[in-house]
């Protein structure tokens, strides 16, 4: 089964060196917040200028110091990959899902930069970070799913034990793309530090939910929190996609009525092409977001979260952002539990 994905190809100037090592925190003296703004049909609205947005923090409106529209901004991505259990129905397809994933985000660029984090019953860096998309790929090609799912403490690997890249998190920007779907049962950390840990790290986490249709996953309002509350947000490529294939659970097996059939390869291929859509999905967006800064007035100690709002003089569109930061990043140090 094949991809076809060919969302992000672009000739960007500029080279970034990995660095050893080193603690993944960030002084916020300055608040980088990428927007997304969609319209009444979910379509990206991309021609805004830096007049057109007001950010506020704490409820006070802040003045706007850096903006910039540019597509293919230079990311740093985390692949966290689900290999638990509940993976095992359509791993071949997650796999695939997965690999298209990387090469669409890391096009054999400097500027693009990207690692993998499975997690089974326990989490492991597989691969550290790296401009090279064939060593992530490779390594996923190996992979088999089963045990359980410590989602939790991959995310806390992610921010906290892996190698940087100069110029993290203000350019490139840190992503983490959570393919899975959202449960936990097997983490040391909890969905409330890995929360903080990320909004300290001013880390966009996004989802590819691998819950099919017509089942459900506990953790699915955790996958949702989790990505909501840092600006992301969750697609689900496997819901909906088998509704009106016969003899699929509720629906009777009619040849007359219906074009797919369980077993048959328009079956097969309804499953791939909801996982293409999603891979489209999630790189467009991480590609064509607005990047805001500004220096916050006023910042309050460490422990204080400090909301974030941000406004678009337009009607009828939608606008996500992260809900928040911390105004200093812990001391956490790669390799410390």
């Amino acid at each position: 089964m094949a991809f076809s994905a060919s969302v992000i190809v672009s000739a960007l100037a500029g080279i970034v060196q990995a660095q050893p090592p080193s603690p993944i925190s960030s002084t916020v003296n300055e608040v980088i917040v990428p927007v997304t703004v969609t319209d009444d049909k979910g379509r990206f609205v991309s021609d805004l200028d830096q007049k057109d947005f007001r950010i506020f923090d704490q409820g006070k409106e802040q003045k706007i110091s850096f903006f910039t529209r540019e597509r293919n901004q230079p990311v740093v991505v985390g692949f966290l990959l689900d290999l638990s259990n509940s993976s095992r129905l359509h791993w071949k397809v997650y796999q695939e899902a997965s690999q298209e994933l990387v090469l669409t985000l890391l096009p054999n660029d400097k500027r693009y930069s990207g690692y993998l984090i499975s997690y089974g019953n326990d989490a492991e860096l597989a691969v550290n970070t790296t401009s090279v998309p064939d060593s992530i790929t490779e390594k996923i090609r190996k992979l088999k799913p089963g045990g359980g799912a410590a989602l939790y403490d991959a995310i806390y690997m992610a921010c906290t034990s892996r190698n940087l890249v100069k110029g993290e998190p203000y350019e490139p920007r840190r992503v983490i793309v959570v393919i899975g779907d959202g449960h936990d049962n097997a983490s040391k950390k909890s969905l409330e530090e890995v929360l903080e840990i990320a909004q300290r790290n001013l880390v966009t986490i996004y989802g590819v939910s691998t819950v099919a249709f017509g089942f459900n996953s506990e953790g699915e309002k955790n996958l949702t929190r989790l990505t909501s509350e840092t600006g992301g947000r969750v697609e689900y490529p496997l819901q909906g996609l088998y509704k009106d294939v016969s003899g699929y659970l509720s629906t009777p097996s009619d040849e007359g009525n219906y074009a797919l059939k369980v077993g048959t390869g328009g079956y097969a291929s309804e499953i791939s092409n909801g996982m293409i859509r999603a891979v489209s999905n999630i790189a467009g967006e991480v590609t064509t977001q607005y990047i805001l800064r500004y220096n916050p007035e006023n910042s309050d100690t460490a422990k204080v979260f400090r909301r974030v709002r941000v406004e678009v003089a337009l009607p009828n569109v939608k606008v996500r952002a992260r809900e928040g930061y911390y105004p200093y990043s812990p001391e956490v140090r790669p390799g410390k539990k």
